[in-house]
C-alpha cells in the first residue's frame, strides 16, 4: 500500500467518538494489525479510557478532540464537522476510516468536504432499533442511506449486521464486506478454563468464595447493555450459591449496585478493568443481556477461555453463539428466559462444556489480528470503486450538513 502521491506510506485517518469498550478495542487492533503495512496512521477519538494509554504504550499517535461527542448535539455537532474538516484538510490523509454511527455521522460529512479520497466506514451496530418510535428509526435509517452513498466500503462486524445493513439500502451492496472481531492471540491459545491455576488466579481476584458460582458480563454498565436485566435474571434464578460478575464501569454503577442491594442479590462490580482476559476463566457462564450489539468482542473472549455463554439474540450474536451447538440465544429485554438459560447451563454441566469447547473450536483463525489485517488492507487499497466520496449523485451532493456548517444536523430527531 502506498500513499495517494505514490511511494510513501499510506496516511490513514481512524475516526472514532470514544475510544473505549469493544468499537475502540476493534478500531486500535485494527491499527495495530496493521503495523507491518507501510501506513502513517492517526486515532482521532473525542474521549477515552485505558485504550488511550494502549495506544500510546504501542507508539499511535492519537488526537483526542473533545468537540467530538457520542451523544447527537447539533451545535456541537456542526462544531466537531467544522473541526474535523480542518484537522483533514491539513493533514491530507488517504484513507479515512470512521467508526460507529456517530462518528460515522461526523467523520464521514467532514472527510468529503475535506476532499479525501476514499472513506471506509465500520458499523459495530445501527442508531436505530425497534424500541424506538417510527418516525426517529425512519429518521435514523434516512441519515444513513445518505451517508451510504459516499462511503467507498462499508465493513459489517457480523452477518446479521451486513444483513441489516443491506436489506435497509444502507450502502450498494457492493460495497458490503463482512468482518469480525478480534481475539488476542494469548486468550485463544491460553489455557482459558481448562487450566484450574488459571480459574482459582481468576476468582481470588474476584473476590469469589471456594463453592460460589459465577455468572458474569463483561462491557460498559449503559443502556445499550441492560445491566438492569443482568441483576433481574439473577434474582430470577434464585440461586444463593450463585454471585453475579459484571466487569466494566460505566454511568449505570450507581443504580445497578442499589438494585442489586434492594434485591438481596450477591454482585461484583469490578470497575474498567486491563485484565478481563485473565478474569473470563473465573466464571461458570458468561451472560450477555444487551437490547442491542454489533459482534460483541466479550462474547468471543469468553468463548475462548473456555466459558459457556447464554446471550441476547440480537444483530450479529448468532455468528457466534449457534443456539445449542456453541451456545444459548434468548430474546432481549427477558431476563426470565436468561435465567432459565443460565440455571440450565449451571445444572447441566456436560452439556454446557460441549458447548463451550464447540465454541471455543470456531472462533478459530476467523477471528484473528491476520483476518482483520486483510479486510483492512483490501478496503484501504480500494476495489469498490474508488473516489466515491468526491462524487456528486444525480440527484446532487448527499451533505448533511450545509456547506458552510450551519444548520441542524439531520440525524438529530
Amino acid at each position: 500500500m502506498t500513499g495517494a502521491a505514490g511511494g510513501g506510506a499510506l496516511r490513514v485517518a481512524t475516526v472514532i467518538t470514544r475510544l473505549e469498550g469493544g468499537a475502540g478495542a476493534l478500531a486500535l487492533r485494527g491499527v495495530l494489525a496493521l503495523r507491518g503495512e507501510a501506513i502513517e496512521p492517526v486515532i482521532v477519538t473525542g474521549s477515552g479510557g485505558r485504550l488511550l494509554a494502549e495506544a500510546a504504550a504501542h507508539g499511535i499517535e492519537v488526537v483526542v478532540a473533545p468537540v467530538l461527542k457520542p451523544v447527537l448535539s447539533p451545535r456541537s455537532d456542526v462544531q466537531a464537522v467544522r473541526w474535523l474538516r480542518s484537522f483533514l484538510a491539513g493533514r491530507r490523509p488517504d484513507v479515512v476510516h470512521t467508526h460507529c454511527a456517530k462518528g460515522g455521522a461526523i467523520g464521514r460529512i467532514a472527510a468529503r468536504r475535506a476532499g479525501v479520497a476514499r472513506i471506509v466506514h465500520t458499523y459495530h451496530g445501527f442508531p436505530f432499533h425497534e424500541f424506538q418510535s417510527p418516525a426517529r428509526r425512519l429518521a435514523y435509517v434516512a441519515a444513513e442511506r445518505r451517508l451510504g452513498r459516499f462511503t467507498d466500503v462499508g465493513l459489517c462486524t457480523g452477518t446479521g449486521v451486513a444483513v441489516e445493513a443491506i436489506r435497509r439500502g444502507l450502502i450498494s451492496p457492493e460495497r458490503v464486506r463482512t468482518i469480525g472481531v478480534t481475539v488476542e492471540t494469548a486468550v485463544r491459545s491460553g489455557p482459558g478454563a481448562a487450566d484450574p491455576c488459571a480459574r482459582e488466579r481468576a476468582r481470588r481476584a474476584l473476590g469469589l468464595a471456594p463453592g460460589q458460582l459465577a455468572v458474569g458480563a463483561v462491557g460498559r454498565l449503559a443502556y445499550q447493555k441492560a445491566p438492569e436485566d443482568f441483576v433481574t435474571a439473577l434474582s430470577a434464578l434464585n440461586r444463593p450459591d450463585v454471585t453475579g460478575v459484571w466487569i466494566g464501569g460505566g454511568e449505570l454503577a450507581g443504580p445497578v449496585r442499589r438494585q442489586a442491594a434492594a434485591a438481596g442479590q450477591r454482585l461484583v462490580l469490578t470497575g474498567d478493568r486491563s485484565d478481563v482476559a485473565d478474569l473470563l476463566p473465573g466464571l461458570d457462564v458468561f451472560a450477555l443481556p444487551s437490547r442491542y450489539e454489533g459482534l460483541p468482542t466479550a462474547v468471543a473472549e469468553a468463548m475462548a477461555c473456555g466459558v459457556p455463554v447464554v446471550a441476547t439474540a440480537v444483530n450479529a450474536v448468532a455468528d457466534l453463539v449457534e443456539p445449542g451447538v456453541t451456545g444459548l440465544l434468548v430474546p432481549p429485554a427477558r431476563p426470565d428466559l436468561m435465567a432459565l438459560a443460565a440455571g440450565y447451563l449451571l445444572e447441566h454441566r456436560p452439556e454446557a462444556d460441549r458447548m463451550a469447547a464447540a465454541a471455543r473450536d470456531r472462533i478459530g483463525v476467523r477471528y484473528s489480528e491476520q483476518a482483520l489485517q486483510a479486510a483492512l488492507a483490501a478496503a484501504y487499497r480500494g476495489g469498490c470503486g474508488p473516489g466515491l466520496a468526491n462524487q456528486d449523485e444525480a440527484g446532487g451532493r448527499p451533505d448533511l450538513l450545509p456547506a458552510g456548517g450551519g444548520g441542524r444536523l439531520k440525524l438529530n430527531v
